[in-house]
């Protein structure tokens, strides 16, 4: 099989387009990062208030977690396949959606791509058409 033909065969697969849409949501986290990191500079006060109360509200909630604890440890095979089957499905969607950007994202630089590779094209086809210049067509006689 020819390079072109596996390239062709990798860059058409869902796994592919996940990454590609994986790395543009990455890419669009990444810039709303300065803005969080303003908001918790902001929070700085109110966080230290909040770490404070902590030593007490641990003591309040271990008085009352041994019960939980054991209602929680009898229901946990239950609740645990309940939630690999959530997560299961969850994860299928979110490989579905970044696929789904994927494809959009790699649609639109194709495109883009494509467009500049006719304009190049054309160039070179109208630089082909022009007869060269006295400069470069001397000849010894």
């Amino acid at each position: 099989m020819t390079l072109t033909a596996e390239v062709k065969k990798i860059t058409e697969s869902k796994p592919f387009y996940a990454v590609a849409g994986a790395g543009d949501y990455a890419v669009e986290k990444l810039r709303e990062l300065p803005e969080q990191i303003q908001k918790l500079q902001a929070r700085r006060g109110e966080l230290r208030e909040t770490a404070k109360d902590i030593p007490v509200r641990a003591r309040e909630y271990a008085t009352t977690v041994q019960g939980k604890a054991e209602a929680v440890a009898k229901d946990f095979p239950n609740k645990a396949r309940e939630y690999a089957d959530t997560a299961t499905t969850r994860f299928n969607e979110l490989y579905n959606e970044l696929a789904g950007r994927g494809r959009r994202i790699i649609s639109k630089v194709s495109g883009e791509a494509a467009l500049e590779l006719e304009e190049v094209s054309k160039t070179a086809d109208q630089t082909a058409g022009r007869k060269p210049s006295r400069a470069r067509t001397t000849s010894k006689a």
